[in-house]
């Protein structure tokens, strides 16, 4: 057996000696692991690694250079001309030393606030700005009369049948209950109730024909849009006040096109993406040239936009309003705001609760040191067109002798905005069946007079916003999503438009108290094979957070828990619109209920397939009680510093009613809830692009303006930097 040889042997036996080449094993770069208890890394922990920051400090540095030089040119130059030189102050502010504006700083920044029904446009410098119908008018076979059904839609349009049947049962039932419980209400105000004031109205506008007045015995009349003789020569498409003149059979005929509706692109009524935003973005143009006198578009690159955004946006239509101002509009700067942010600039408020009653949706917003607070915005959609239908439909009922009323003819929309706004009103002291006229004109028509009465239709028809469940809900969804995608986080797959827990409520108030605001489920395909019953026990449902309903925790349980603000009240007090509403458990407790919604992602065929609405004053107590967070010297902040605002809360006494029902509805809090109007008169149309005017002509917001560059080179990611708010 042989042994172990040494390697001295090796060598002096055998000439064996290992010798080493000092040549790595691998040609791959050797790593050393990482010591897991210490290390640091300083990605993007500076402001100078980002591109928008570090773009604006370059921008700064510039500046400074700049001002530097011409305070070398100005001195030396008055040292030649022998004249002192007054050293300009070093204390003084860095963006204001750099600002070479004077008096008119902010003529270049155009503000601009869309809403579903009126657009705000005009200069930071101006004092009012220009309202134009967000609506325009393209060549077409058939007007929109023509191509659709009336509105309101009448179940049944045979003239014979009874007006109580024209709107279903569901109305009749609704409307109703609604005159029975004003009726209530007003023998416990003491006020008197005759028993057949209906029956004294009806009977008066069925048997009262109109008189026809001549044309040239009109002094009043219309100033219709003129087209020109040659059909050939008419244009393609009219924007603003003029569309809503071109009279219904003209030639040719014009279609009348509403891109936006209920504060989103109006899919309903278009069948191709880039139709829509083409239409969209053509308002917008059209409007900038007529209205603030920028015909050439060559010269919008002086210029600078502030564009108003809903608290609750899509970033997908904001990214598209972005790209298009850079690129195609050519801006210089573009800065983007939130609608109840610009409320509290336009007025002057620290913190308040503002509540946008605007023409399709209603927004309301905690807002506290100029930031909206994310958990308490909501967005409704309803608004004052609802009250205008809704008005015209009471009307139709009590057998208005104008029964041929059609919000889609142009002349008729018209009458009926005129109408609301003479005659609704939300105090019942002058409530009384009167006599009112008004004047029916139509092109090429003679003016017709029509005598009518009414009775409580012109309050209860505003009542619908604390009794939403009175309006149209129909087709508010109907092709929601079907052009524009909703904007999907690219690691959950969630959506990723901003929520806020307070709008979670809403949603499930709706599911549970208002039927008719939520839309029927799709129908799922059929199986080719059903799916066996098994005989094992199904498995445990994780236990639920307390107050979050099943349809929001992806369960289907039988019996849905409580929404966060509150469970929908009885039927006999908040949902049949009681004028003086009882306080609720859950309202005089607003914090019995705790959770955080903020890890619970919404089922978004549920969120697809209901309507936001909510009574009005239980939507502001459901707002603030998520805007402040159980901190009672904040709710009682806010309660007391609820402004209404839009051109919806325009109508008469809708402040004090409102304050009266948040009083009952809280009356733990009887000297802190106060609803206040805009301060120094201003209107309350336009107070939010006031805020947006204020805020363009401030010198301390260069943070928030994006521009070429910075989009040319990060794109729609430079929201992330540039917004006020957590994008």
């Amino acid at each position: 057996m042989v042994g172990k040889v040494s390697s001295s042997k090796l060598e002096r036996d055998e000439g064996l000696k290992r010798t080493d080449n000092n040549m790595d094993f691998s040609s791959w770069p050797q790593v050393d692991n990482i010591n897991q208890k210490n290390y640091y890394t300083e990605f993007l922990k500076r402001d100078d690694q980002v591109l928008a920051l570090r773009l604006q400090q370059e921008e700064r540095l510039n500046a400074r250079k700049k001002a530097a030089v011409d305070i070398d040119r100005a001195r030396a130059q008055a040292a030649h001309e022998g004249l002192p030189f007054t050293e300009p102050d070093p204390d003084l502010d860095e963006d204001v030393a750099m600002d070479d504006g004077g008096s008119d700083y902010g003529s270049k920044n155009i503000i601009i606030h869309v809403g579903s029904q009126n657009m705000r446009i005009g200069l930071a410098t101006d004092a009012l700005p220009k309202t134009v119908p967000m609506v325009i008018a393209k060549r077409s076979a058939r007007s929109e009369a023509e191509d659709s059904e009336p509105r309101p839609k009448r179940m049944k349009l045979d003239d014979s049948a009874p007006s109580e049947e024209w709107f279903g049962d569901d109305f009749a039932r609704e409307y109703n209950g609604m005159a029975e419980d004003f009726k209530r209400y007003r023998r416990g105000n003491k006020r008197r109730v005759l028993p057949n004031s209906r029956d004294l109205v009806t009977k008066w506008n069925s048997t009262n024909p109109p008189d026809r007045i001549p044309e040239h015995s009109d002094h009043s009349r219309i100033d219709w849009t003129e087209l020109p003789a040659n059909p050939a020569k008419a244009p393609d498409y009219i924007v603003g006040h003029a569309a809503l003149r071109i009279p219904e059979n003209s030639r040719p005929r014009y279609q009348l096109h509403w891109p936006i509706r209920h504060g989103w692109l109006n899919e309903r009524d278009y069948h191709n993406r880039n139709m829509l935003e083409s239409d969209f973005f053509r308002i917008l143009e059209e409007t900038i040239k007529t209205e603030l006198d920028l015909a050439h578009k060559k010269d919008w690159n002086q210029y600078s936009c502030v564009f108003i955004i809903p608290d609750l946006y899509e970033k997908v239509m904001v990214a598209k309003v972005l790209d298009e101002f850079i690129r195609e509009f050519g801006f210089q700067r573009v800065c983007f705001m939130q609608e109840s942010l610009a409320a509290t600039f336009g007025a002057g408020y620290g913190a308040a609760c503002m509540v946008d009653m605007g023409a399709q949706k209603t927004s309301i917003s905690c807002v506290e040191d100029g930031m909206v607070i994310e958990e308490s915005r909501v967005n409704l959609k309803s608004g004052g067109y609802d009250v205008t239908e809704t008005f015209v439909k009471m009307m139709l009922f009590d057998r208005f002798n104008y029964a041929d009323f059609n919000l889609m003819r142009r002349h008729d929309f018209l009458l009926a905005e005129e109408l609301k706004e003479a005659y609704t009103t939300m105090s019942d002291e002058n409530i009384s069946v009167q006599l009112y006229d008004f004047y029916l004109r139509a092109f090429g028509q003679e003016t017709r007079k029509y005598s009518f009465k009414i009775y409580d239709e012109g309050m209860l028809a505003p009542l619908g916003f604390f009794r939403p469940s009175i309006f149209d809900f129909s087709d508010r969804l109907v092709g929601r999503h079907k052009l524009i995608p909703r904007s999907i986080d690219l690691y959950s797959g969630h959506p990723n438009d901003p929520m806020s827990p307070a709008q979670l409520s809403v949603i499930a108030f709706v599911n549970q108290a208002i039927p008719s605001a939520v839309m029927a489920a799709p129908a799922k395909p059929a199986r080719l094979f059903p799916t066996p019953i098994s005989a094992t026990p199904n498995k445990p449902t994780q236990p639920r957070p307390l107050g979050i309903p099943s349809h929001l925790n992806g369960d289907r349980e039988a019996t849905p828990l409580s929404s966060p603000a509150g469970s929908p009240p009885p039927p006999t007090e908040e949902t049949t619109g009681t004028p003086h509403p009882q306080p609720t458990n859950e309202e005089t407790n607003p914090d019995d209920t705790t959770l955080d919604l903020k890890t619970t992602q919404p089922d978004t065929e549920t969120l697809d397939r209901t309507i936001p609405v909510m009574p009005l004053d239980q939507a502001i107590l459901t707002s603030i009680h998520h805007g402040s967070m159980g901190d009672d010297r904040r709710r009682r902040e806010f309660m007391g510093s609820i402004m209404l605002i839009g051109g919806a809360s325009k109508t008469p006494h809708l402040g004090p009613y409102l304050e009266m029902r948040l009083r009952a509805a809280m009356p733990m809090f009887p000297k802190d809830i106060l609803v206040a109007p805009p301060p120094r008169e201003l209107d309350p149309s336009v107070l939010v692009w006031k805020g947006g005017s204020v805020f363009g002509k401030l010198r301390m917001t260069n943070d928030s303006w994006i521009g070429r560059v910075e989009y040319d080179r990060l794109g729609a990611r430079i929201l992330n930097y540039k917004c006020m708010w957590h994008w």
